[in-house]
């Protein structure tokens, strides 16, 4: 058997793990269905094998991971997720538009110190009064009493990949026009689009800007081999 590892180094690349799906216990599978549809959330799928399983999942709009509920699919009790994280870019317009969806949302708060996932304890009404980044919040529950946390988050911290909604897509490739720019006169011939994309890819998942340069060379690099 051939060893990946020789002493501590790894020999080979890492393996992205991306967190896709989160398990979610209900107790009416057609009600949490009916509620999290309201909110606006894509219906990936609903399938049932026979009448002792069904499988339910759904995804947050712009969000790369998903929850899953159903009959016979988790032994957990029903309500017992907590502290479950939605992030945001604007927290009153999303408040707004939970409530204008039906759901139970609390007003906007922040914490005092610190951060509790679960229950009260610490908040304090109204925004972060310097509105920094993951710092204001509000919570609802779906119909079982699974509680979420919404977080609004602005700016990043370094390392944490980017949302890619139309603004930040926008900003990247704008950003990308001027980094290739830099790296094309002295390149070797490619498309444009070799270096654009491991460019774009290393800045979601969360590298600086210089780092994901370094990534587009040694793609062009790469591909021209």
């Amino acid at each position: 058997m051939s060893n990946p590892e020789i002493g501590n180094e790894r020999t080979t690349q890492a393996v992205d793990m991306k967190l896709e799906v989160v398990a979610l216990p209900v107790s009416d599978v057609d009600r949490a269905k009916q509620f999290y549809v309201g909110l606006g959330w894509r219906l990936d799928a609903d399938f049932a094998f026979g009448d002792e399983l069904r499988v339910v999942q759904l995804t947050p709009r712009g969000s790369p991971c998903s929850i899953m509920f159903g009959k016979g699919f988790t032994t957990v009790p029903p309500g017992t997720a907590q502290g479950l994280f939605l992030v945001v870019s604007d927290i009153e317009a999303a408040r707004v538009d939970l409530i204008g969806a039906g759901a139970d949302v609390s007003e906007v708060f922040h914490f005092k110190v610190g951060l509790q996932a679960v229950g009260m304890k610490g908040r304090v009404p109204g925004p972060n009064p310097e509105r920094r980044s993951y710092s204001s919040y509000v919570s609802f529950r779906d119909p079982d009493g699974n509680g979420w946390l919404v977080q609004e988050v602005k700016e990043r911290l370094p390392g944490r990949g980017l949302s890619l909604d139309v603004e930040t897509v926008t900003e990247l490739l704008q950003e990308a026009e001027k980094g290739h720019g830099k790296y094309e006169p002295n390149a070797a011939k490619h498309h444009w689009s070799t270096w654009y994309a491991a460019y774009v890819i290393a800045r979601v998942r969360g590298q600086a800007p210089e780092e994901a340069a370094k990534a587009g060379a040694a793609h062009v690099e790469a591909v021209g081999r």
